[in-house]
């Protein structure tokens, strides 16, 4: 006698309808992995179009074109932005929804969905292990970020980066200057070097000093006493003391009127994105000169900066780039993609789907779940007791993955989401 094998999981994949976001959460790609899971993937008609992929290019990796309710209905739905609109507020138990949901943002969100009952995983709060780099979607949205600070320096100043000796002269290089060395600040280093820019960097880890060299840029050194408030190790920036930050300001003037760009990174988790770049600064620099603030959808790191817009301060240029990563959605999707894949290996076995697992990844992304906030730190910002800790399991010790080292990031919610 024969059983019938129970169906296999399904993953949807629906189309991003929040303004401007062009990115999509799995990539054909990405798709293949989960497919030999064992998984049955579901991919919104045109889903991918706006980064590049047609929906051929989902069916040649395994996966079903379908409608947007079919892809809604999914066991599992995965997104770029966890946002409660475009049918994601009608979700229920027991379904999975997986992304970027900006879970500090605004606590009251993260009730909503779990007041629907949907098991919520955001992706944001993958730990910098060594094991979850493959999933870590803010250090991949980052890079691109920081690439792409330095296209939008280039293309609004009116000069040219690199040295050039010509008939008619020799023209002097653009000097660069890079606050904050996480994922993004190390990738504007890099690109504005590969252009030909003399470049300076800053952090207030010195730990990183290294790491700038290694670039090719000069570190700035800033002798400031942060004792306790300040980065010096771990893979996230902490908030600073009004005190340090104003000497921090005073310090780093002389280097920021002296650039002709300036790239700002700095953001901390769940936090207001700290001040660095004062009026006062901005009015120092020379006219035509350009700053680019990653940090403007957390505030901003200049105080001039206006999200979305491009501000004149006496004839600087201050951008406040939003959503950057989904400007070159093609490469954002598939490294998202890659992620969000790594991520659902984790609980997707022979085509069924295991979202009890004590992973730390899968325990550590967890907001909301049987119809409740389970995360502690959304749950103390919502004014909720603590959640009950189940206890641990005895005579387990911890694989030296899970004690994996951080990752050089100063940034996690230079969220390029």
């Amino acid at each position: 006698m024969t059983t019938d094998a129970p169906p296999a999981v399904t993953i949807g994949v629906p189309r991003e309808t929040l303004d401007g976001e062009n990115r999509v959460a799995l990539s054909p790609p990405a798709v293949t992995s989960l497919v030999k899971a064992g998984a049955r993937v579901i991919v919104e008609s045109g889903a991918g179009v706006a980064a590049g992929f047609p929906d051929a290019a989902y069916t040649d990796k395994g996966a079903v074109i379908g409608t947007r309710d079919e892809a809604l209905a999914a066991d599992v739905v995965a997104v770029v932005r966890a946002v409660r609109s475009g049918g994601l507020e009608q979700l229920a138990a027991p379904q999975m929804l997986v992304g970027m949901a900006a879970p500090f943002v605004d606590p009251s969100v993260m009730a909503a969905f779990a007041d629907q009952g949907v098991r919520l995983h955001a992706l944001e709060l993958v730990p910098r292990t060594t094991r979850a780099q493959a999933m870590d979607v803010l250090s991949s949205q980052a890079n691109l970020a920081g690439n792409r600070a330095v296209l939008l320096a280039a293309a609004a100043l009116p000069k040219v980066f690199p040295l050039l000796t010509t008939a008619a002269g020799t023209i002097p290089p653009a000097k660069v200057f890079v606050i904050g060395a996480g994922v993004a600040g190390l990738s504007a280093i890099a690109t504005a070097r590969r252009l030909g820019a003399v470049v300076e960097a800053y952090d207030v880890r010195a730990a990183v000093k290294e790491e700038i060299q290694s670039l090719g840029a000069r570190f700035v050194e800033l002798p400031l006493e942060t004792g306790q408030e300040g980065p010096s190790s771990g893979a996230y920036a902490q908030q600073m003391s009004e005190e340090t930050i104003k000497r921090q300001q005073e310090l780093m003037l002389k280097t920021v009127a002296a650039s002709d760009v300036v790239i700002t990174t700095a953001q901390v988790q769940g936090a207001k994105a700290p001040v660095i770049v004062t009026e006062e600064m901005v009015a120092a620099m020379a006219p035509g000169s350009v700053v680019v603030d990653l940090a403007a959808e957390q505030g901003g790191n200049v105080a001039a900066t206006r999200a979305g817009e491009t501000v004149d301060v006496g004839g600087v240029k201050v951008i406040g780039p939003v959503n950057v990563p989904s400007a070159v959605a093609h490469h954002a999707s598939l490294m998202y993609g890659k992620n969000v894949a790594n991520f659902l290996g984790l609980m997707v076995k022979d085509g069924t789907l295991y979202p009890e697992t004590d992973d730390d990844i899968v325990r550590d992304t967890l907001v909301a779940a049987g119809g409740a906030v389970a995360h502690t730190r959304v749950r103390e910002m919502l004014g909720l007791e603590p959640a009950p800790t189940p206890a641990a399991e005895p005579d387990v010790a911890p694989s030296a993955d899970d004690a994996g080292a951080p990752t050089d990031s100063d940034v996690p919610q230079e969220d390029p989401a």
